[in-house]
């Protein structure tokens, strides 16, 4: 499973989640059974070839419409900032699930 999370920087372990509006890099996160398997950085998203399941942002104010015209889940990350927080926030299901206001 691939999830997209907009943030501020390359570095894996300092890397928050920001604005659609404000991203700088796409974090692609290739993640099975609880653990990630392996992550890339990119400065745009079209440079992104592979698919895409999951984005999430960071309130649910932001425009989404691309994303949901690519039938991707989106989940919103309210209260997490720092991509760890963010995938374990996932791994129990904390995250609002935006589609279903869809």
């Amino acid at each position: 499973m691939n999830i997209l999370i907009p943030v501020d920087n390359t570095k894996f372990e300092n890397a928050q989640i920001t604005l659609l509006d404000d991203v700088k890099y796409w974090l692609l996160i290739n993640h099975n059974l609880g653990k990630v398997i392996d992550f890339k950085f990119y400065t745009k998203k079209e440079d992104i070839s592979d698919i895409i399941n999951i984005v999430v942002i960071q309130n649910d104010q932001e425009y989404v419409w691309p994303f949901i015209e690519e039938n991707i889940a989106i989940l919103v990350a309210p209260m997490q900032r720092y991509v760890e927080d963010i995938i374990e926030a996932y791994l129990f299901k904390e995250l609002h699930d935006l589609n279903t206001n869809y």
